[in-house]
């Protein structure tokens, strides 16, 4: 059986104005690390792993642009361009891409991966670890 907890890259950088999501994240992500872990779950081919995206082009993310175009009265393209310019590969990650790592981690080549956190970010995360 395979498990994949959908949270956030918030796990692993924290965003400072979501305190409560990044506790109950945080929490979660250590509850799956010892649950993972145990023989009686992980010796009977039951992996749990964590899916960490990073900003997809999403209707939530478009509203979130839309939003703060609004707020600091910025075209909404320029406030886009400039979220996108902040990420590595220079886009947001698409739905398709989401799903195609989720369904590898659900697969059988993933049967050895348990316990893990996969960070899905264009290479945001600016850390090594």
């Amino acid at each position: 059986g395979r498990i994949v907890n959908i949270t956030s890259g918030a796990v692993k950088a924290p965003i400072d104005v979501l305190g409560l999501s990044n506790g109950a994240r945080s929490g979660l992500t250590g509850f799956v690390a010892g649950i993972a872990r145990q023989p009686r779950i992980a010796g009977r081919n039951v992996t749990i792993n964590n899916l960490l995206p990073g900003a997809f082009d999403t209707e939530r993310l478009q509203k979130t642009l839309a939003a703060g175009a609004q707020k600091s009265g910025q075209p909404i393209d320029d406030v886009r361009a400039k979220r996108m310019g902040a990420i590595p590969a220079q886009r947001f990650g698409s739905a398709a891409e989401f799903g195609a790592i989720c369904a590898l981690m659900c697969s059988a080549h993933a049967g050895y991966l348990t316990g893990q956190n996969i960070l899905l970010d264009g290479g945001a995360y600016p850390g090594t670890f």
